[in-house]
């Protein structure tokens, strides 16, 4: 009896650290990915864990979001699965899921130029347009208006 009690309750233990490594997003194995960099001049609403996608599918994640002194930019560093290509012409831009939705890293991998080798950086990066500063200014009146007629004369 107490033999099966603890083959039970080594198979919890061991149920409890997968899901633990699953749910927790722990990588025992960092061989899965590999690091590029982007900087942006804005990176409001990304964080760290928000997806990176290339047409439209998940291939990696934000990693760390810092401040690059030097350039006085944000430094976001993603993990790419190792197999996904990225080249020296590609861009990054950060994009939002929906209105008011979470905020992700979108990858034109390119395809001219070379291929970047782990720890490279995107250099062509376009940053976000923020809704509340559109929002404020047209509330306050800050919008220009030209005096073009846009409407259809039939």
């Amino acid at each position: 009896m107490e033999s099966v009690v603890g083959i039970f309750v080594l198979i919890g233990l061991l149920c409890l650290g997968y899901m633990t490594v699953k749910l927790g997003k722990v990588s025992l194995f960092e061989d899965d990915y590999y690091s590029l960099y982007a900087r942006f001049a804005s990176v409001s609403g990304l964080r760290t864990d928000s997806t990176v996608q290339i047409d439209g599918i998940k291939v990696g994640r934000v990693e760390r979001l810092t401040l690059d002194q030097d350039k006085q930019m944000a430094l976001v560093q993603l993990k790419i699965k190792k197999g996904i290509k990225v080249y020296d012409d590609g861009s990054a831009s950060i994009k939002s899921a929906g209105l008011v939705g979470d905020k992700f890293v979108k990858i034109d991998p390119g395809g001219g130029g070379e291929n970047l080798k782990p720890g490279g950086t995107i250099t062509e990066t376009t940053t976000p347009t923020d809704i509340e500063d559109l929002i404020s200014k047209y509330a306050f009146g800050d919008v220009k208006k030209d005096d073009k007629d846009y409407s259809v004369h039939t």
